[in-house]
């Protein structure tokens, strides 16, 4: 007990110590603020007494919100009846049958509705929902709103045609055609959108020509554009698909300027399940394309696909890099590349067509990949590139899934373009 006080009034010496050494602190500080001595000591103790206020305050709000606790769920008292099956409620309940249901002191949990996968039509009418509303939904209330097919409507059908991305000789050849049918038929609104709808149709059965992959072992697939319209992407989802149907694939990862454009490749490549050839950031790419024929020979792939550097069309040292390119392919597999595919981002609009003429001039383009189709208001750029290069659009990209890239089908497009809602 003695130790006990002794330690106690070291510890209140030591306060009082502490408490003195402030004082005199303050009241020095006080000084060299010009406070008079006779204020000085009063001042000192004011400022103790609020720091002293503040710890208080503080210590108590900590206090407070340590205890604070959640408050308890008010339960009912249980009649004798509910006693022997006293409610149960789960965190993650399982499927409730009719018969759980209809008891009493069970609480009901509704049924939890499984999402039903979209059909293709209707992926392909949702990715298609922007250039729908702004191309049809303008169509239909220009012809809601007259009664007489007349040059003056027709005029404005052309201004919407262009507005999405027909372009002018496509779309001049549209409405010609409607001139035709007007002149000959004294025909109806409804008539005259169906009609633009079969002339559309009638325009992109003449450019859809699906990839005859069984014409050469290993097919070789060399797909070209310029950076970001997703080449690559679009290899990866080409890749997924192809192996999906039994397809034996092998990748090369010809971008070799682009930074992390293999990486991106070969993990498009471990989830499909293929191999991927690479080589160091800054290669030669025609070494690459070597390097994959060889592999793609050797490992009796069905399917080669090379990735390339995305170029400006008008550079021509890179496009005489990618006839380096074709002859290193054609060299090691016969006739390859089989199907030069050029990747386009219909978002860019006439500008795509720009690229596709360029491409085609200058490393012999076969087919297109028309991508994001879903971004753009402006779906008319599939009916233009076609008709205006006479080159067939092998797939659309629709989204974002795997799913979403389609091989084209012309009477589905047009079909979920013009639904009505």
């Amino acid at each position: 007990m003695e130790e006990f006080s002794r330690t106690l009034n070291e510890y209140f010496a030591l306060f009082i110590e502490l408490v003195s050494q402030w004082l005199r602190l303050v009241a020095a500080l006080l000084g060299e603020l010009g406070v008079p001595e006779v204020y000085r000591e009063v001042g000192a103790m004011g400022a103790l007494f609020l720091l002293v206020t503040l710890a208080v305050f503080l210590f108590i709000l900590l206090l407070l919100r340590l205890g604070r606790k959640k408050k308890p769920l008010e339960t009912k008292p249980t009649s004798p009846a509910t006693m022997e099956a006293p409610v149960v409620v789960e965190e993650e309940p399982g499927p409730i049958s009719p018969a759980t249901i209809a008891e009493p002191g069970i609480v009901e949990i509704p049924e939890v509705m499984e999402e039903v996968p979209l059909s293709l039509f209707e992926r392909m009418r949702a990715g298609l929902s922007k250039t729908q509303n702004a191309l049809v939904g303008r169509i239909d209330a220009l012809l809601r709103g007259s009664k007489k097919i007349d040059a003056d409507l027709l005029e404005s059908l052309e201004e919407i045609l262009i507005t999405a991305d027909f372009g002018m000789q496509t779309t001049q050849e549209l409405i010609q055609s409607l001139q035709q049918r007007v002149a000959r038929d004294d025909i109806s609104a409804d008539a005259l959108r169906h009609a633009l709808q079969e002339e559309i149709r009638q325009r992109l059965k003449l450019e859809a020509a699906p990839l005859d992959l069984e014409r050469a072992k290993p097919f070789v697939i060399l797909v070209v554009g310029v950076n970001g319209v997703g080449k690559t992407t679009t290899i990866g989802k080409m890749a997924r698909q192809f192996v999906s149907q039994g397809k034996k694939v092998v990748l090369g990862a010809g971008d070799t300027f682009r930074a992390a454009a293999a990486e991106q490749l070969a993990i498009w490549g471990e989830r499909s399940g293929v191999d991927v050839i690479r080589h160091a950031e800054g290669a030669d790419p025609a070494a690459v394309a070597f390097d994959a024929a060889r592999a793609a020979v050797a490992r009796k792939a069905d399917i080669l696909i090379l990735d390339t550097a995305g170029r400006l069309h008008t550079k021509a040292n890179l496009m005489e890099e990618m006839k380096k390119i074709h002859r290193v392919l054609a060299r090691e597999i016969p006739d390859a590349p089989h199907e030069t595919l050029l990747v386009l981002d219909a978002t860019t609009g006439q500008n795509a067509l720009t690229q596709a003429r360029l491409f085609k001039e200058k490393v012999k383009v076969s087919g297109l990949a028309l991508t994001k189709l879903d971004g753009t208001a402006k779906g008319g750029m599939v009916v233009a590139i076609g008709a205006e290069l006479g080159l067939p659009v092998r797939y659309v990209g629709i989204g974002e899934g795997v799913e979403d890239l389609r091989p084209f089908d012309p009477d589905l497009f047009v079909d979920a373009l013009f639904q009505r809602s």
